[in-house]
């Protein structure tokens, strides 16, 4: 059965992106420190050790649901996530910009983040689907419809920027599926309760 899985990378402060994050530095300052782990010298994923299954578990996901202001601050990546005709969902209270008509496998769902979810699942079909976005991970827990987080706890401290869970109206219980613990990060995936 496919699950709703927020896949992020952050310090041990609570942040997924830097300060100064913004569309001209996509992810804020420090941000590529968040990411380090899953690259390679050469800047390509790494191919080997523990992180590259977790590399690998991201990239077998059949649809990827993300807010709006990563998907734009990305330029939807080119219209193509995983590089392999992946459909992405971005759920937002406003119509797509003129730029999205270039990216056939990018939709803008305006009725809500369960009309998106449900979207994104059945494009998914068994697999999983990809959620990026504090914003919209927020959203799809108050709604019901995240099923799983896998947090990629890098051991640094960012000191500010854009943090993962500010803003929650109330307590979440999570559950711990799996721990795999690297020198570089901590992989900790949660199912949430409900």
């Amino acid at each position: 059965m496919s699950a709703s899985v927020l896949y992020m990378s952050m310090s041990l402060d609570g942040y997924i992106a830097g300060p100064n994050d913004e569309p001209g530095n996509p992810g804020g300052d420090g941000f590529a420190r968040l990411h380090a782990w899953g690259l390679a010298p050469d800047g390509r994923y790494v191919s080997s050790g523990p992180s590259a299954g977790l590399i690998d578990e991201l990239n077998a996901t059949g649809a990827v649901l993300v807010g709006r202001r990563t998907a734009e601050q990305v330029d939807h990546w080119g219209g193509d996530h995983h590089g392999r005709g992946v459909r992405i969902f971005v759920p937002s209270h406003r119509p797509p910009g003129p730029s999205v008509e270039n990216y056939p496998l990018v939709t803008y769902v305006t009725d809500g983040i369960e009309s998106a979810m449900a979207q994104a699942k059945a494009a998914a079909g068994e697999r999983d689907v990809l959620v990026h976005g504090a914003y919209t991970a927020q959203r799809a827990i108050e709604a019901g419809v995240l099923d799983e987080v896998q947090i990629h706890q890098v051991p640094v401290l960012l000191g500010g920027g854009r943090r993962l869970f500010d803003g929650l109206s109330s307590l979440v219980e999570l559950e711990i599926v799996r721990v795999v613990d690297t020198p570089q990060v901590t992989h900790i995936r949660y199912r949430i309760r409900t």
